[in-house]
């Protein structure tokens, strides 16, 4: 769970939700294959075939995603920009040697892991018709029935073991990729500056003013009935704060939201 630091105000130190918008499509691209990785890690632990069939689905996902930009050149070229940088800052007396040790060690393993991994990510996916088909029925609402694809049938039957290392087996081109997002994004998040912000009656707007970001994130208590909407660009950044009453029409928010706002950069 999410904690703010003591110095926030009351109503922020309590249980908050974090809310990340990115400004950027690279970023975009990286958060959509970390959630997908994550939530396909977690189905694919589990025991039931239907849940395995989810993890599937989605392992399919994170390689449309991977495929729609050269992730992995910007990856390395990111990587590359960073520990340049994190180079410069040995003997650095406020900097904790053992902890930037670990952090290029990181970095160096990960971009090792993406030069080692020749071709397109997901390639050896694409080269497996079986899963294809199975792919290319995904796409049908209900099209991967018993009476459609009887051998996906047969697998969804087998020991929960057979299924799981398959999908490990499945899950293992994207796991170089992974790996340096997760740093690229931890690098990301941990440079946020943060500050605390009111929307009055549901509303906030901030010039930018020229300042760089390639990820804003919202930090609101968990007390509050209602979610940001927003919106960006390089000159303002605007959101407001919608009800969620469980009626279909949306309205702003009709009090002062309270929310803790960081601009991250690398």
């Amino acid at each position: 769970m999410d904690t703010l630091d003591i110095s926030a105000p009351p109503a922020l130190r309590a249980a908050v939700i974090s809310y990340e918008y990115p400004l950027n499509e690279r970023t975009r691209t990286l958060l959509r294959l970390e959630d997908l990785h994550r939530k396909a890690a977690y189905f694919a632990s589990k025991q039931d075939a239907l849940e395995h069939h989810v993890a599937l689905v989605t392992v399919f996902e994170m390689l449309e995603v991977a495929s729609r930009a050269d992730v992995k050149s910007d990856l390395l070229q990111e990587l590359e920009r960073q520990r340049q940088g994190l180079e410069m800052l040995r003997n650095n007396p406020a900097i904790a040697e053992e902890a930037l040790e670990g952090v290029l060690h990181d970095i160096d393993r990960a971009s090792s892991r993406m030069l080692a991994a020749s071709g397109k990510v997901g390639q050896e996916l694409r080269d497996n018709e079986w899963l294809m088909g199975i792919k290319q029925r995904t796409a049908i609402p209900g099209g991967v029935c018993a009476f459609d694809l009887p051998s996906y049938h047969f697998w969804m039957n087998q020991d929960a073991e057979l299924r799981r290392a398959d999908l490990k087996l499945w899950m293992l081109p994207f796991e170089p990729i992974c790996g340096a997002l997760a740093i690229v994004l931890r690098l990301l998040r941990d440079g946020g500056k943060s500050s605390h912000q009111v929307a009055p009656q549901g509303v906030f707007q901030l010039t930018l003013a020229g300042k760089v970001a390639q990820l804003v994130r919202l930090r609101l208590a968990r007390n509050y009935t209602c979610v940001p909407e927003i919106s960006a660009n390089k000159y303002a950044l605007n959101v407001r704060f919608i009800s969620q009453g469980g009626t279909d029409r949306s309205r702003v928010a009709d009090q002062d939201v309270s929310f803790e706002l960081t601009f991250c950069s690398l």
